[in-house]
């Protein structure tokens, strides 16, 4: 795996790899633009262009951009949609100039108005999003903690999006492991997580999933809230080990998103590998029981 964080892209874009580096990860998170307004950051080629290069000096295995969090492509406000399709692809068109392996996004929130109406409002601008998708960038919907109309609470819905766009190759999955447990996904469990994983096989395929967002959790299990706690201080602990470890996750880049109030350092990183070592050892033990009740 590739292990890393979402860092600040304050001073020019390609200060992220500054930062990442600085901290000892090989993976990387970044905005590109401000996460809570509108208006796109105009980004030089100067800047650009080192970002490439300083990706390879770090040897940065994966680069991962965030849409912003006002985006919410399935709006009842038209405006609202209009300026979420043009952030988006704004950020898919930054995320091919710096060379990035995907974009993740949240789909949106249907507001009480019902799925299958969202489905039909989504699925346009979603096709027009992938066709900004190259063999390297991917465009990922992430998971969601439930709560109220916000798509993406289970597999089924993300399913959903995705056969309505044809099963379009480079649609792929972000899994956040603090919504999956809020969305009553028990990620300190082996048997929950593989049978999560079994259903996103079964209805997608391994193949969509690209990355991970891992977050502890400041609530409790299919509590149906987006409260986020930094790693192995919150509900969830050293079980992330088991999230983490699962061999299905294997080659993916796992990116933390909350940070200590003192800032990320070293040990941030350590700590998901220090929980990924042991997540392995207690899937190679979960395997072995297995092996023997048989």
């Amino acid at each position: 795996m590739f292990f890393g964080a979402h860092v600040s892209a304050a001073g020019g874009i390609s200060n992220a790899i500054d930062r990442i580096e600085a901290i000892g990860g090989d993976a990387v998170q970044v905005f590109t633009q401000s996460p809570r307004m509108w208006k796109p950051t105009a980004h030089n080629e100067e800047e650009l262009e080192r970002f490439r290069g300083r990706r390879k000096e770090a040897k940065v295995e994966a680069v991962l951009c965030h849409a912003l969090y006002l985006v919410d492509l399935a709006s009842r406000d038209r405006d609202i949609r209009k300026k979420s399709l043009v952030a988006l692809r704004a950020t898919m068109e930054t995320a091919r100039e710096i060379e990035a392996d995907a974009v993740v996004f949240h789909v949106g929130s249907h507001q009480g108005y019902g799925f299958k109406d969202a489905l039909r409002t989504v699925t346009p601008a979603l096709a027009s999003l992938l066709e900004l998708t190259t063999d390297r960038l991917w465009l990922c919907m992430e998971n969601t903690a439930g709560a109220g109309g916000t798509i993406g609470r289970d597999v089924a819905e993300l399913a959903a999006i995705c056969a309505a766009l044809g099963g379009h190759r480079r649609l792929g999955v972000c899994l956040d492991s603090c919504h999956w447990w809020a969305s009553g996904v028990d990620v300190t469990d082996g048997e929950a997580v593989d049978a999560a994983i079994r259903e996103v096989d079964e209805q997608m395929g391994l193949e969509r999933l690209r990355c991970l967002h891992v977050n502890d959790a400041a609530v409790a299990l299919g509590a149906n809230r987006d409260r986020h706690e930094v790693v192995a201080r919150g509900l969830i602990g050293d079980g992330l080990a088991t999230f983490l470890g699962h061999p299905t996750f294997r080659d993916l880049p796992a990116v933390l998103e909350t940070w200590p109030e003192e800032g990320l350092t070293t040990k941030d990183i350590d700590e998901l590998r220090r929980l990924h070592r042991l997540g392995k050892r207690r899937a190679a033990a979960r395997s072995k029981r297995s092996l023997q009740s048989d």
